[in-house]
């Protein structure tokens, strides 16, 4: 779908949703961090990311959930420092080959062509983790027009490690609860109310049929082991995902994709909350925020206010671009972003 035909479908709504998150001014996350780092560096980084962007969207619209999640993997594993990005070396596979990430994680070509870019104007100035960054920004403006402000200055790490994604499952697997995602976010410096408003970005992208075999297996429509999942989603899930075609796991060409969204997967909304209520998450792990006492109220909160919870999402990526970032003398600029200089 092009850009242009998708924002006259977001009409009124995604115009008031930018208004308000434009309005407001975040508060920077990290002393070390502030909206405008490259302003004298380098003017035109943030315009050539968002240009680089909005082509990458206007090609594939699933990039711009691409994106979003790429920024989350990253700072979710050594924290926001391009560590995602680092392409294997001799003995040492990177955090790409992990299977969260692979073969599902996409957009490094997007992230490739701003670096390109920033390089021919501003040769080693503007970090690849600062380009994730505002990469994720674009995305979900493009997606919902949900805009916020950046504060950058982050500098890139010089490791990536396989092992280190699934270590103390630093990236939470589909069939968390309530409680196990939040101490997995509590353990990154966020908040129960930063979990259940980031889990939020399932409102568009997709998942591989294997995230939730199991749990379509068990259900049966007669008497299901597993009341929380509506009948007919399950339907349109076994549609999608026939039995036996997942056996292979992780992305294979075994194992096919659905939208996390099945009514509008393309747009960035609160979609996803109106979705949980009515027992149509797609993963265990979403669907576990409408169940647990914990959560349910922030759920049923911001399925009924989208332009609170767009608002509140800005915030919460701001936070999470700051968790444990490098700054000052720390880690490098990359000139390539997929290896260390």
């Amino acid at each position: 779908m092009e850009v242009s035909s998708r924002f006259h479908l977001l009409g009124s709504s995604c115009c008031l949703v930018l208004l308000m998150a434009m309005h407001a001014k975040l508060a920077v996350a990290s002393a070390s961090l502030e909206v405008g780092f490259y302003g004298y560096t380098c003017p035109l980084a943030e315009s050539i990311v968002r240009n680089t962007v909005r082509i990458a969207v206007a090609q594939d619209s699933g990039i711009a959930a691409a994106l979003i999640r790429m920024h989350f993997h990253d700072c979710f594993v050594r924290g926001c420092d391009a560590s995602i990005l680092l392409d294997s070396t001799t003995g040492n596979p990177a955090e790409k080959e992990a299977r969260p990430n692979n073969p599902s994680l996409r957009g490094f070509d997007v992230i490739d062509q701003a670096k390109a870019a920033l390089e021919a104007l501003c040769p080693g100035t503007v970090s690849c983790a600062d380009v994730v960054a505002f990469a994720a920004r674009d995305g979900a403006y493009e997606a919902g027009g949900v805009y916020y402000e950046v504060p950058s200055g982050r500098r890139d790490g010089r490791i990536s490690s396989e092992s280190e994604v699934a270590l103390a499952n630093n990236i939470p697997p589909p069939i968390f609860t309530a409680e196990q995602l939040r101490d997995n976010f509590a353990a990154k410096g966020l908040s129960l109310e930063d979990m259940v408003v980031l889990s939020g970005a399932h409102s568009v992208g997709v998942s591989h049929c294997s995230s939730f075999d199991r749990r379509l297996r068990s259900f049966n429509s007669t008497h299901p082991q597993d009341p929380s999942l509506d009948g007919g989603l399950a339907s349109h899930l076994r549609r999608r995902c026939p039995s036996g075609r997942t056996s292979t796991g992780g992305g294979g060409v075994g194992d096919p994709t659905v939208p996390l969204d099945p009514a509008t997967p393309l747009l960035l909304d609160n979609r996803y909350y109106k979705n949980l209520r009515r027992h149509r998450g797609v993963l265990v792990s979403d669907q576990a925020l409408q169940a647990s006492p914990l959560t349910a109220g922030l759920v049923r909160a911001y399925a009924r206010h989208g332009s609170s919870w767009a608002a509140k999402f800005g915030e919460a990526m701001v936070r999470m671009g700051s968790v444990e970032v490098l700054t000052g003398n720390e880690g490098e600029i990359r000139r390539n972003c997929r290896v260390v200089n």
